[in-house]
């Protein structure tokens, strides 16, 4: 074959890839001012539905109530508390419900990760879940979670913005109001919608049994049979990507046609994962009363996770090999209905997201393209973040890009009126510092106890080498990020993996919050400062890209060391 003639071959798929980006784009900007505005109004208006005051009897709570910080950090806590407690026994009495497919009950250590991943927004999967879970398990525990979780994860970026916007007060607004709001005007309707497009395009929506299905599916003449079961896949598929969640109905999770049929469904997913966190940005905007501070904000996302998946789709259409030159790009662990463009486009997303779908193998990206999904988590998961954490986790960038500029000129730093002094700046730092801690601490320790290093693929005494350290330091970064997805090399349904990894999920979703609340009440509590020509201006393109570059720097020096022993040793050797 020609040059020529390979470069025309492999023009098709990079150009289905760009096509399909622009689609995508073109999606984001359609829904972006609709939904913000209906989100700010949602958070805003002083009217209560009927389903919403029914709700409100029913757990005794006062919605027009308004909460200091501290009041407000607890209805989060006791709420997510009683979810991790629910969930767990449910698991744990799994074998003696209804619809339990004959699954057995889940293990306590296996139960208590399981339960902490969906709590927490996470929805790390150590089992395969059509051959764990039952009917009652998905639709009644885990797909509950998946929307209440979502809602919690709003409701304290909300607070924090409150905080932004109000002044001589610390009241923050009501939390059982923003939970309760959020899920029944935001996410439950956009979900029926996009239930019934999946059902349409082919996903499945059932509470059938365990089916044996034919020989062919194993060869002809191998004799063998495979057996499959249904559920209510398209209700919780739509949920577990519009709140970012992740969590699969089966284990080969958004790559399984039961999920995600088609190539249009498959973009349809990865819409549903993007829109809420960046309209975002458009509803932060219309409640501090400026909209071009959320389209700055907006910039800042945009840039990076556009960036992230040129970069993404680069080094997977890069032919560097004998085998990859062979496929015309780097299609191992890639499911050829959507081949390597739209999988890097539904990479980047879910990791630049706390989502953690895959409709792909990460542990077979090429070891840049694995540096990259580690990356864009350790950024944070801020661009544009999981639904509401990615908002919170920008804005408390942004304090801290403001403190550096005010550092450079000399001047007190500000951000929307309110000053950033030593307490704000003290309680960003320590909310940036939890992640990284978690995630450096429990890899550390992993690679030193002899029965969480036997659990690499292949490893003896590190035989895996960096691509094994790289899948124990992704597990720790997609648990302490709560993210979800997984390098699947790593077993790690083993009491140390499900309790540490369980660990890191709640630290690393829990702790965060306290500090973004403490923050978000430390600036309702100030009176505002007058603008002056001293004051640096935001919502400019300056700012954002200052922002992008603190990003990027606080990032690069808390876990280069890391990303050098894994992904880079194994691009480089």
């Amino acid at each position: 074959m020609t040059t020529a003639a390979s470069a025309a071959g492999s023009m098709s798929p990079v150009l289905a890839g760009v096509l399909q980006l622009t689609a995508l784009v073109a999606a984001l900007a359609l829904a972006y001012r609709p939904l913000g505005d209906h989100m700010a109004a949602v958070y805003s208006s002083p009217r209560h539905l009927r389903a919403e005051k029914i709700l409100y009897r029913c757990i005794g709570a006062n919605p027009d109530a308004q909460m200091r910080w501290p009041a407000y950090l607890r209805g989060v806590l006791a709420f997510s508390a009683v979810g991790v407690l629910f969930l767990y026994l449910l698991q744990r009495l799994q074998g003696g419900l209804p619809l339990s497919l004959g699954f057995a009950s889940i293990s306590p250590d296996q139960a208590f990760n399981t339960a902490a991943s969906f709590v927490a927004n996470t929805n790390w999967q150590s089992y395969s879940g059509e051959q764990a879970m039952g009917h009652v398990v998905q639709t009644v525990g885990l797909a509950v979670q998946n929307f209440v979780s979502a809602a919690t994860g709003m409701a304290v970026a909300i607070a924090l913005v409150r905080g932004f916007a109000r002044s001589r007060t610390g009241e923050l607004g009501n939390f059982w109001s923003d939970l309760v709001r959020g899920t029944i005007r935001v996410l439950i309707p956009i979900s029926v919608i996009g239930a019934v497009v999946l059902v349409a395009c082919g996903a499945i929506q059932n509470f059938s049994g365990i089916h044996e299905v034919g020989q062919f599916l194993n060869g002809p003449g191998l004799g063998g049979h495979q057996q499959t079961n249904g559920g209510a896949v398209a209700t919780q598929e739509v949920i577990k990507e519009l709140g970012t969640n992740g969590g699969g109905y089966f284990n080969a999770n958004s790559a399984h046609p039961f999920e995600n049929p088609d190539a249009f469904t498959n973009l349809f997913e990865i819409f549903l994962i993007l829109v809420i966190p960046f309209a975002l940005t458009r509803t932060f905007g219309k409640l501090v009363g400026n909209v071009r501070q959320g389209y700055a904000v907006l910039a800042t996302m945009g840039v990076i996770w556009l960036g992230f998946t040129a970069l993404m789709m680069w080094t997977e259409f890069a032919h560097g090999g004998p085998a990859l030159q062979a496929a015309g790009a780097a299609m191992e662990g890639k499911e050829t209905r959507f081949g390597v463009g739209a999988s890097s486009i539904f990479s980047v997303a879910t990791t630049l997201t706390s989502t953690g779908a895959v409709d792909s193998f990460h542990s077979s990206f090429t070891a840049f393209g694995g540096g990259l999904q580690l990356l864009g988590m350790m950024l944070g998961e801020i661009a544009p973040g999981g639904v509401g954490s990615g908002l919170y986790g920008m804005l408390i960038m942004a304090v801290i890009a403001v403190f550096i500029a005010g550092l450079m000129v000399g001047r007190t730093p500000e951000y929307l009126g309110k000053k950033i002094g030593t307490r704000e700046i003290k309680l960003a730092a320590c909310y940036i510092l939890v992640t990284p801690t978690l995630v450096l601490g429990f890899t550390a320790a992993s690679m030193v106890l002899p029965d969480a290093l036997g659990s690499m693929l292949n490893t003896k005494a590190l035989g895996a080498g960096s691509h094994g350290f790289s899948e124990v330091l992704y597990a720790f970064t997609s648990g302490a990020n709560n993210n979800g997805s997984a390098f699947a090399g790593l077993n790690a349904n083993t009491p140390w993996y499900n309790t540490t990894i369980g660990l890191a999920m709640l630290l690393g979703r829990f702790l965060p919050m306290v500090f973004v609340l403490a923050l978000a009440g430390s600036l309702a509590e100030q009176k505002p400062i007058p603008e002056t020509a001293g004051t640096l201006r935001t919502e400019k393109p300056l700012f954002a890209g200052l922002l992008v570059g603190t990003i990027l720097i606080i990032t690069g020096l808390t876990y280069f060391p890391a990303l050098a022993l894994g992904p880079l040793a194994e691009g480089l050797s």
